[in-house]
């Protein structure tokens, strides 16, 4: 019961985000700009002119590497002129333009990165065993590792808050969509932070979850 309200909340989310990409997608804009065109544009008139944009498969798979510089659109992103479209190519373009400018969570997330993918694999791992051999100290560590996902997916809130900012704002600035147009690209990037923050709750109700277990333990090994 503790982590039902999390799992609601990401499969709402999940459910919005492709409501709103579904929706958005079926509007053209009116400037008749694709998505890679969108990037190129927010990355130029950043003076950014090291990062490649390139097609990748998937359904909304689009990311930007920073370690070879690479904003990856997937395919209907990277083609299509869609309101949808714009929204994630800008937001991922965004993303370089934090790059670019040292933007500091954007740096910590990178450091975090690699002890939250550790945690992540060998988190559950041990507090698997904790429960089997019922030990309360095993379940923490293992919920101490698992909190590195927790600590990254936290740090990752304002990196993508502050790209579909930066989205929304320069979009309109460089002339890629219009004043009416704005709420369709806000409809799609709101959507999809709403994801991140599932997310976040998840994994912190299931680190509650399991210190809760935890203290049970211990209470049950004093007595």
């Amino acid at each position: 019961m503790v982590m039902l309200p999390g799992l609601v909340l990401s499969g709402l989310a999940s459910w919005r985000v492709r409501s709103a990409f579904s929706r958005y997608s079926r509007v053209p804009s009116y400037v008749g700009m694709s998505g890679a065109q969108a990037a190129h544009l927010m990355l130029e008139r950043a003076g950014i002119h090291d990062v490649r944009v390139v097609p990748t498969s998937g359904f909304l798979s689009d990311h930007y590497n920073p370690t070879n510089k690479t904003l990856a659109l997937s395919q209907s992103v990277f083609q299509e002129t869609s309101l949808a479209a714009i929204g994630v190519a800008c937001h991922e373009a965004g993303h370089a333009i934090q790059h670019a400018e040292g933007y500091a969570p954007m740096w910590l997330r990178s450091a975090v990165a690699p002890a939250a993918s550790i945690g992540s694999n060998f988190g559950y791992f041990v507090i698997f065993l904790g429960m089997i051999f019922q030990s309360g100290m095993l379940v923490l560590v293992g919920v101490a590792l698992f909190s590195m996902m927790l600590l990254f997916q936290i740090i990752t809130l304002p990196v993508e808050f502050d790209a579909s900012a930066r989205a929304k704002r320069l979009a309109f600035e460089h002339g890629i969509v219009r004043e009416d147009e704005r709420r369709g690209v806000a409809a799609v990037l709101n959507a999809a932070a709403l994801t991140y923050v599932a997310a976040a709750l998840t994994t912190a109700l299931t680190v509650a979850y399991y210190l809760l277990r935890a203290s049970q333990m211990g209470s049950r090994s004093d007595d």
